[in-house]
């Protein structure tokens, strides 16, 4: 297949990336700008804007499918990076070119939580896409992964690395909020998979790992895997926490933000059902991260 990807350059774009390559599947790649170099082989890199269609319609003519997995966990609305650009208008751009290209195949990337009455935007935004997609008439699957692991994933890095700084790790709330990741060579499967299988088309996939752990816990294992024989952590007040944040959030160097504490807080687990579709066994966290956290 010629697939048109857009998100394809972020972290869990470059897993689907290499897993539609494996297939055979030749991409279209929409790119800010174009690398210096030589692309993968199979690879043409389109250079657009997914909030602009008239940047890259005429690239999805002649394509079999349309990948969308641009996201932002985190607004800049100074400039320009907001849920309601990238995920909302990004995803209406990309479904028009799609069907002004007359292609009719449509992968969506959503996420774990997303609902129409949440309190984070995030999944609010999230959940605007999911209807524009539902309602384009096209051959639609979304998929709603919990939170990602890999190599270059941002959140089990981010938890390591102040693992590795700091004597203790702070916990919003009492942590006993529940968790469960999932490998993004498995949500990379799943777009690649859905591909090839007709009874994926008008449905959407909650795709979680195999294990499920409190906040506590993922932390406890974050420091089994780097060493450590306990891991000390201090309690902050959801109340303090949702009082103190808003008067930081807008500055890029501050590790959190008020809707990244609601998305933490509600959870993001799944019954692992998906499984029954894509016929595979999701990795395991602990060797899962253990492969890369050194």
């Amino acid at each position: 297949m010629l697939i048109f990807l857009a998100g394809g350059t972020g972290f869990v774009g470059g897993h689907v990336r290499e897993a539609l390559l494996a297939r055979g599947h030749s991409l279209r790649l929409l790119v800010h700008r174009r690398s210096l170099g030589s692309t993968e082989p199979d690879v043409e890199e389109i250079v657009g804007d997914v909030t602009k269609p008239e940047t890259f319609e005429e690239a999805v003519r002649g394509c079999d499918a349309t990948i969308n997995l641009v996201g932002i966990i985190r607004e800049f609305p100074g400039r320009g990076i907001t849920f309601q650009r990238l995920h909302v208008e990004g995803t209406a751009s990309i479904l028009a070119a799609a069907r002004k290209g007359n292609v009719r195949r449509h992968l969506q990337m959503s996420a774990l939580g997303t609902r129409a009455d949440s309190t984070a935007r995030y999944f609010k935004s999230k959940y605007q896409a999911e209807e524009l997609v539902r309602q384009s008439g096209l051959d639609y699957t979304i998929f709603r992964p919990s939170i990602v692991f890999g190599p270059k994933d941002e959140f089990i890095n981010m938890l390591a690395g102040y693992m590795r700084t700091f004597p203790a790790m702070p916990v919003i709330g009492d942590g006993e909020y529940q968790l469960q990741p999932i490998s993004a060579d498995d949500v990379a499967r799943c777009f690649a998979d859905a591909l090839d299988k007709p009874e994926t088309i008008g449905q959407q996939y909650e795709l979680c790992g195999p294990d499920r752990y409190s906040y506590n816990e993922l932390l406890d294992v974050i420091g089994r895997v780097l060493g450590k024989s306990h891991v000390a952590k201090i309690k902050n007040p959801l109340s303090l926490m949702r009082l103190v944040v808003p008067f930081f959030e807008g500055f890029s160097f501050f590790p959190i933000t008020s809707d990244q504490i609601a998305m933490l807080v509600q959870g993001n687990t799944c019954d692992g059902s998906w499984r029954k579709t894509f016929q595979f066994e999701p990795v395991n966290f602990e060797p899962g991260i253990r492969s890369y956290l050194k």
